[in-house]
């Protein structure tokens, strides 16, 4: 799928990964499942994130991108947009997501934009607009996380995903 591009963090963000040892921008990636279905996030912050994801590889038997696929982008993009809004002390997990399929595509590029709806100490809830290469809405979803405090033994799960 190419190679992982450099994500933009706003300064802050890197800094305060950086002030606990991390180096957020060389070991941040889309996890595992997103990397294999070729989830490239653009930009990540905690007031929008946004990522690319091909159709090709992501389709259902009729050819159209697969519900699931826009699925896995809605919650990555809104998962990494509560982590970010929880800081370095919080993990985001995923509890409730809607997704609603407005057009098929066939081909090219999808394009997931996360912004949120509801920050709070211990939920955070974002809106994920899906759109074809033409800015046609194919999918609208709204992800709600639940942000719990990071536990001994929670690093050793925070690995990058392969290239």
């Amino acid at each position: 799928m190419g190679e992982q591009q450099r994500v933009k963090f706003p300064q802050e963000i890197i800094d305060e990964y950086a002030a606990l040892g991390v180096d957020l921008p060389a070991l941040f990636s889309a996890g595992h499942l997103g990397t294999r279905m070729g989830v490239q996030i653009l930009e990540a912050s905690p007031e929008k994130v946004v990522a690319t994801m091909p159709v090709e590889g992501n389709t259902q038997p009729y050819g159209l991108l697969h519900g699931g696929a826009s699925a896995v982008l809605a919650e990555t993009i809104g998962s990494i947009g509560s982590m970010l809004h929880g800081g370095s002390s919080k993990i985001a997990v995923g509890v409730d997501l809607n997704c609603t399929h407005h057009r098929g595509v066939r081909s090219g590029m999808v394009t997931g934009v996360a912004t949120p709806v509801h920050r709070g100490r211990s939920t955070a809830t974002y809106e994920i607009v899906i759109s074809d290469e033409e800015g046609h809405r194919v999918c609208s979803a709204r992800l709600t996380c639940l942000l719990r405090d990071v536990r001994p033994g929670d690093a050793a799960h925070a690995r990058p995903a392969a290239d």
